[in-house]
């Protein structure tokens, strides 16, 4: 039985790192939420909630109703999640344009962590194990290196880039902000996230309402592709765990192609600031990196990024086994 406090300021916690994860390409708020061994819940409870919630509200009261959702932790999740992706995005964009090597070479230490620990839970290896992982690897190494499409902002599209980015996020391994960034949605959504809070702070209503238009129908899509995708990822975590956890296995490890700290720019394209940004870059090794390479300095952060993940972890164990 949880706590109000500090069960649920720990979950808070969780989400404040799965939504800073989720705001940079490349890494998944998934992840952190299955190393910080919350991940199986929140499957469960986004496929508890729907429609029903208000007939057994109306039938049984607004605390029962709440109850049966796990209400308190969707709520303490989802207020983390929502206070990093509007604290930490403007902080996130900042440093992948000024420092990435450095920034990248924390993640990669993260998902390198990661793919140590879900591999853990494969229990048992066989050929559907091995060929999962595999399909799960190669996919996950291909989205790395697809090229990215324009980036438009209709609504029509920003609703499929949500429906479609919400599944890759829950995905541990696959980054719903690349996915963003491979559907040319990324610098559309974190700009809005942006404009949304400066309109806040500085109470401008006309880029309050366009901001929350364009962000209201991004997470629209984002429900109905949650809401769906959970009710499958449900049904194979009950009946093919072993499957499932190797293919998420292998969903990291081929993402790692896209958090290795050194790229060589092959193209570039105009940004929405009218900046030159990189387009389409490839994997090199650190002695082919023109410039300072960083190398000591990425060294210790990758480090530091695979021991942040098993502090996490060990965190996280001794958390659940607290509350069970």
């Amino acid at each position: 039985m949880r706590k109000l406090f500090p069960d649920y300021f720990l979950i808070t916690l969780k989400g404040l790192a799965m939504g800073a994860a989720d705001v940079v390409p490349g890494v998944s708020g998934g992840t952190i939420a299955f190393i910080s061994g919350i991940y199986q819940e929140l499957i469960d409870t986004i496929n508890k909630v729907d429609f029903s919630f208000f007939p057994s509200w109306k039938k049984n009261g607004f605390k029962i109703a709440w109850q049966q959702i796990n209400g308190n932790f969707l709520l303490a999740l989802l207020s983390g999640i929502a206070i990093s992706i509007l604290s930490f995005s403007k902080v996130i964009t900042y440093l992948l344009e000024t420092q990435p090597i450095l920034v990248w070479s924390y993640f990669f230490g993260l998902v390198l962590a990661s793919i140590y620990f879900v591999g853990q839970e494969i229990t048992k290896f066989s050929l559907p194990t091995i060929l999962s992982f595999t399909i799960g690897t190669v996919v996950s190494y291909y989205i790395t290196i697809v090229e990215p499409v324009a980036s438009p902002d209709s609504y029509p599209y920003l609703f499929l880039s949500g429906f479609i980015a919400i599944i890759a996020m829950i995905l541990p391994g696959i980054s719903g902000a690349f996915i963003l960034v491979l559907m040319g949605s990324y610098s559309v959504v974190i700009g809005t996230i942006n404009v949304f809070r400066e309109a806040l702070v500085s109470f401008n209503t006309t880029l309050l309402l366009q901001s929350i238009l364009k962000l209201g129908t991004f997470a629209i899509g984002a429900i109905l592709g949650i809401k769906m995708f959970s009710k499958v990822l449900h049904w194979m975590f009950d009946h093919h765990r072993n499957t499932t956890m190797a293919l998420l296995t292998g969903f990291m490890l081929g993402s790692l192609n896209k958090v290795w700290p050194w790229k060589k720019i092959l193209s570039t394209r105009i940004d929405s600031h009218g900046k030159e940004v990189a387009f389409m870059e490839k994997s090199i090794l650190p002695q082919n990196f023109e410039g300072d390479n960083l190398l000591i300095v990425a060294i210790c952060l990758m480090i530091a990024g695979f021991l942040t993940i098993f502090i996490v972890e060990k965190v996280g164990n001794k958390f659940s086994k607290e509350t069970n």
